[in-house]
């Protein structure tokens, strides 16, 4: 808690308490959440639409987006691997972040002179009809609220309110500029709100920010290279550490000697059943693909249960998801999951790598549908 009229913040972390100077800052601090069960690449998206809202932001004030934790996402089954308080550099490159908007890690936040009360507003998701229009109520706060924090329990948010909004992200810019004072503010639940440019140039650059952490290229680049025969140069794929300098033109990326799989088993199976085939199914189309494009190898990303022998790219603490993203993307040919997040974001990375859109936009088919329509086919009407 700050302390009227003194130059100090008492900042309580694992149990000690820290007195910081409070010097003057120039800076205001958005942090946020999402829904516990959603995974790791719902997430990935999600920062797209606050990023656009913090952009929104910057038009008006100094701000800095405070970077959620990561941990325990129902997606993540290896027990033996610390999933809590997991900062955003195991997975992403921050100065890469950080080219495009200011942000910060969480740790870094509670840890200087930012940590001081935060308000946290809890955004609902509401529809009128099917009337899809900017809108947002407020509902009457309340004081001191003690909540996950994603494991920070030294953390607290002074005031709590309610909001239900319907539209995009920068449809909270007006609330953050002028409904509160504070310097540092939460929104909970941050999935419910829109993009405001979806695949415009602001998206992209977004997402174009969010490079892999060194080490988990390594990692992959490892992997592709002792067993798929495949490395960057040999599959002309470019690379610049610094991605505002990298340019690419659509189908110049050759991608590597190998078939790139992405099959959703599990909760999918039921879910959705008409566009998710038998793993016999999965097993002839994924053939017909390797014979077709005169592929020997195949990598195959699953959740499906292990049956046989595989040689796999195991999740070791720096690796987890982030391994798989590396090493899907750069295959040859890519055939994923209809409406899986994983299978959308590695749409994205290949087209960041400049991989030709015919062999990116392909997804399964259900046993019952012999030849359902790929993505790869629609053509844009006017």
């Amino acid at each position: 808690l700050r302390s009227p009229g003194k130059g100090w913040l008492w900042v309580s972390l694992k149990g000690q308490a820290r007195a910081t100077s409070l010097l003057p800052l120039p800076s205001r601090y958005l942090l946020y959440d999402v829904n516990p069960p959603e995974g790791f690449n719902l997430r990935r998206d999600v920062y797209i639409r606050v990023a656009s809202l913090l952009k929104t932001l910057l038009k008006t004030e100094e701000w800095v987006l405070v970077l959620p934790p990561w941990g325990r996402l129902c997606h993540w089954q290896s027990p033996d691997i610390h999933q809590v308080r997991i900062p955003w550099s195991d997975f992403f490159d921050l100065p890469s972040l950080n080219r495009n908007i200011p942000v910060v890690e969480y740790e870094q936040f509670i840890a200087g002179e930012a940590a001081e009360v935060v308000v946290r507003t809890h955004v609902h998701l509401g529809f009128t009809g099917f009337l899809c229009e900017n809108q947002r109520t407020e509902a009457p706060g309340i004081l001191f609220s003690r909540g996950w924090f994603w494991g920070y329990e030294e953390t607290r948010a002074l005031n709590v309110s309610c909001l239900s909004v319907q539209g995009s992200a920068s449809i909270m810019a007006p609330v953050l500029l002028r409904n509160t004072s504070a310097r540092s503010v939460m929104l909970d639940r941050a999935e419910n709100l829109l993009h405001d440019h979806y695949g415009g140039k602001e998206y992209w650059d977004t997402r174009r920010s969010m490079v892999f952490a060194k080490h988990l290229r390594a990692v992959g680049d490892e992997f592709r290279s002792k067993y798929l025969n495949s490395t960057d140069e040999a599959d002309r794929i470019p690379f610049e550490e610094d991605w505002t300098k990298m340019k690419v033109k659509l189908g110049s990326s050759l991608g590597g000697p190998y078939l790139a799989v992405h099959l959703r088993r599990k909760d999918f199976i039921w879910g959705h059943r008409e566009d998710v085939p038998s793993l016999d199914g999965a097993v002839k189309k994924i053939r017909g693909l390797m014979k077709t494009h005169q592929l020997d190898k195949v990598f195959v990303a699953t959740d499906a249960v292990r049956k046989g022998t595989w040689l796999r790219l195991r999740p070791r603490p720096t690796h987890r998801e982030g391994g798989l993203c590396v090493t899907v993307p750069r295959g040859r040919f890519f055939i994923g999951t209809s409406v899986s997040t994983f299978s959308f974001r590695i749409h994205e990375e290949r087209e960041i790598l400049g991989l030709d859109p015919r062999t990116t936009y392909n997804r399964f088919c259900g046993d019952l549908e012999e030849a359902c329509e790929q993505p790869t086919h629609w053509k844009v009407a006017y």
